[in-house]
């Protein structure tokens, strides 16, 4: 029988600087968040603290003062871990390592060895790796053992000594090259997978929002899959895509994506870009919220912010569908204002992912939405193509159908992007 890890003790620091630009969270819940963040991986949070700033110090962030008052705390605590609830540069992490006498990280870090934990498929390892890659080539310091366990013991880490940085620096740039042709392949077999769906295109509804607003739990609801759902952040990290019927009979894809978190790494959002471009591809997003949390607009700000780094500005001024999720959550006051809200704002859905409240009324939602853009045709069919025939009630909504002396008359209801396939026929241009 294997011995049971002990798990990691780490402090964590939260800074609270009046020359950082405002946000709507409070010091003491971004504190919360990363508490939460350190029980997505093996940690044991043995104490905290927020830390006041007036001025970030170049050379270690949060002041010699504070740092040397802190190693005190560290020590009394047995901490082992220190994250710094921010981004350090190099020097700043080097030189606070060297006043506490420990391992330092700051929150990129942490959420790449998040990253890191719950990739499942091919495609997700080589984007954390990529991510992990592209963060650990500016720093080249020697792996805290937890973290090298997290990353398969790549060993690229090395000593002092400028022959060493070079050996190190070379051997990360090898890796990178690598490991941009292997996602190059997984992005273009992603994008022939996206052309095979155009050749039978179903919609594509994509779910988004921040981590652990219940995406995947809605996804299991709508699509009765079972897809890993827990109240951990980042519990789902690789995309999935499932079919759906609509209570129309139209049938879409529906797609669960990755969490979003405040402050997101650049270099994540740029490894799992080819991940993202499904909700590039999406013909309606749905924004999942978590409507009980108390810094929901906070979470919505968040998102909203990486879908515009995306590309996806006019969608966000235009305003995303809100599908407010855990009502059951709410207190009876709280849900009466929400109802009363969702009764005159458009776009804005209150929904139970856990016990289905009020998905019926989301599922006739999308329906509409998909319907919007639809435009009425007049399509003449030989009797012999029932194939067409066939996809055109899937995919439209035929108001009559008449036979007529050499063909069948159909007047339907078309999107854009359906017609456009049907008249690639020949016989229907």
């Amino acid at each position: 029988m294997s011995e049971k890890k002990i798990p990691t003790k780490v402090f964590i620091i939260e800074i609270d600087s009046k020359n950082t630009e405002k946000t709507l969270r409070s010091g003491q819940a971004r504190l919360s968040e990363a508490i939460s963040l350190t029980k997505a991986i093996d940690l044991d949070v043995v104490g905290s603290e927020i830390v006041p700033l007036r001025n970030i110090h170049p050379a270690t962030y949060i002041g010699k003062g504070a740092a040397e008052r802190l190693h005190l705390r560290l020590c009394e605590l047995g901490a082992e871990l220190v994250l710094m609830n921010c981004a350090l540069s190099p020097i700043q992490q080097r030189n606070l390592e060297k006043v506490w006498q420990v391992k330092v990280i700051d929150r990129t870090a942490l959420i790449l060895e998040i990253f890191g934990e719950r990739a499942q498929t091919k495609e997700g390892v080589l984007q954390v790796e990529l991510a992990h890659l592209t963060y650990q080539r500016s720093r080249l310091v020697r792996s805290w053992t937890h973290l090298e366990r997290q990353r398969g013991g790549a060993g690229f880490l090395g000593g002092p000594g400028e022959t060493q940085i070079e050996m190190d620096r070379r051997i990360i740039d090898d890796k990178l090259v690598r490991i941009k042709k292997e996602l190059e392949h997984v992005k273009q077999t992603r994008g022939l997978q996206r052309k095979s769906r155009k050749k039978v295109p179903f919609p594509i509804v994509s779910l988004v929002g921040y981590t652990n607003a219940g995406k995947s739990t809605l996804f299991n609801r709508l699509t009765k899959a079972n897809v890993f759902a827990e109240n951990l952040l980042f519990a789902t990290l690789d995309p999935t895509m499932r079919q759906i019927e609509l209570p129309s009979g139209k049938k879409v894809i529906l797609s669960d994506t990755v969490g979003f978190v405040s402050d997101l790494p650049t270099e994540l959002i740029a490894a799992f870009r080819a991940t993202l471009e499904e909700v590039l591809e999406a013909d309606l997003i749905l924004h999942v919220r978590d409507c009980s949390h108390s810094d929901s607009e906070a979470q919505k700000q968040d998102v909203e912010n990486v879908l515009k780094d995306l590309g996806l500005n006019d969608k966000i001024a235009k305003g995303l569908p809100e599908v407010l999720n855990k009502i059951d959550l709410l207190t009876p006051q709280e849900r009466t204002a929400l109802t009363r809200i969702s009764s005159y704002k458009e776009l804005v859905w209150p929904v139970c992912a856990k016990t289905g409240e009020g998905i019926e009324d989301l599922l006739l939602f999308i329906d509409k939405a998909l319907s919007e853009n639809q435009r009425t045709y007049v399509i003449h069919l030989p009797f012999h193509d029932g194939k067409t025939l066939a996809w055109l009630y899937e995919k439209g909504a035929v108001i009559s159908c008449q036979e007529g002396d050499k063909d069948i008359e159909l007047y339907v209801s078309l999107s854009d992007k359906d017609y456009a396939v049907l008249k690639k026929i020949d016989k229907y241009k």
